[in-house]
């Protein structure tokens, strides 16, 4: 029987492979699927927090303003005050702040952060956030956002304007007073103090900084509170709101300035504030006696800075009267105008 002898040798070679396979090393498990992209942290750059510092330190500053002056130096140095802004670092720091703000709104930050989570979608927005900032108005939560900003913009404004409406009215007040008569001494000096002061940059202050900065994180602030504001929104307002959004989606560091500076600029609101400026330092060159510089400073300084504010706030501006009296003209019939002259009736011929 030829094929026994084959069958014996073949079990054995079988059992053998059976053996080695057993022993040999398991499949490998298919790798596990790659993690999901990571969603950028709230980040806006110190310098933008830092410009939102300068705006407010000036802002509750010559809010503090009091018009109960008892001599000339007390004018002297509210007028130093109420001048020191450069109209450009103000209105950075308007939108600055205005960022700052509107990341606190915690409805705003949660639906702008479902951007960030695919990397493509969150590029589109970014893209177009930074070719149309008004682009964000259609965000989700953004009018909530927009009537935090608008709140805190407005107020800071109008607090400043009466401000300078209680100062313009001593102006006439102190007239009943001798000293506020005498010719001011050093008047050139004093302009040209106030203009330097307009020109240097404004710095923070460090606790408001800090406060700024942990507000900055999107960390919701119980206290804060506004009805929503629907669009269209001011272009300070309009600004601000997009470069809390860029901060939401990782675009707002320190590495990014290139282009938020790019948003930090408003040339109408610049220009009210240069507009300010310059009628403030035609006031100054004309005054001579103390109560003609009071009204310099609430007027110019005070509530026409603010009227700036408040318009780029989007709130309505305060109404004054057409005619506003100068320096010169408070001594002349308080602002009023001169009486039109009658003439005399013609003879009979």
């Amino acid at each position: 029987m030829p094929t026994r002898p084959f069958i014996r040798r073949s079990v054995p070679a079988l059992l053998l492979a059976v053996l080695m396979a057993s022993c040999a090393a398991p499949p490998k498990a298919p790798p596990p699927p790659p993690p999901p992209p990571q969603v950028p942290t709230v980040s806006l750059s110190p310098q933008v927090v830092q410009a939102a510092s300068a705006y407010r330190y000036y802002m509750t500053r010559s809010a503090s303003i009091t018009p109960d002056f008892a001599d000339g130096d007390g004018i002297a140095r509210a007028v130093q005050m109420g001048a020191a802004y450069e109209p450009t670092q103000m209105v950075r720091g308007a939108i600055a702040y205005a960022a700052v703000v509107a990341l606190q709104d915690k409805a705003f930050v949660d639906n702008v952060r479902v951007y960030a989570r695919d990397p493509a979608q969150r590029r589109e927005v970014i893209n177009e956030l930074l070719k149309n900032p008004a682009y964000v108005a259609g965000m989700p939560d953004a009018p909530s956002a927009a009537g935090l900003v608008i709140a805190n913009l407005g107020s800071d404004s109008q607090r400043l304007y009466e401000t300078g409406k209680a100062v313009k009215q001593s102006a006439y007040d102190i007239q009943k007073q001798p000293w506020s008569k005498a010719d001011i001494s050093g008047r050139e000096a004093r302009l040209a103090a106030a203009k330097s002061v307009s020109v240097t940059a404004m710095a923070g202050d460090l606790a408001e900084t800090a406060r700024l900065q942990q507000n900055s994180m999107a960390l919701p602030d119980a206290s804060v509170s506004a009805p929503p504001a629907s669009p269209p929104y001011t272009p300070t307002v309009t600004r601000g709101l997009a470069i809390a959004a860029l901060a939401v989606l990782g675009e707002a560091r320190d590495s990014d300035m290139a282009t938020i500076n790019g948003l930090m600029s408003e040339p109408n609101i610049g220009g009210c504030m240069g507009s300010a400026k310059l009628n403030l330092y035609q006031c100054l060159a004309v005054a001579r006696p103390h109560y003609e510089d009071a009204f310099c400073l609430g007027q110019h300084a005070l509530m026409d800075t603010g009227r700036c504010m408040i318009r780029a706030s989007g709130l309505t501006e305060p109404y004054e009267a057409r005619f506003v009296p100068d320096a010169s003209s408070i001594n002349k019939g308080m602002g009023k105008k001169p009486p039109v002259r009658k003439r005399p009736a013609r003879k009979a011929t």
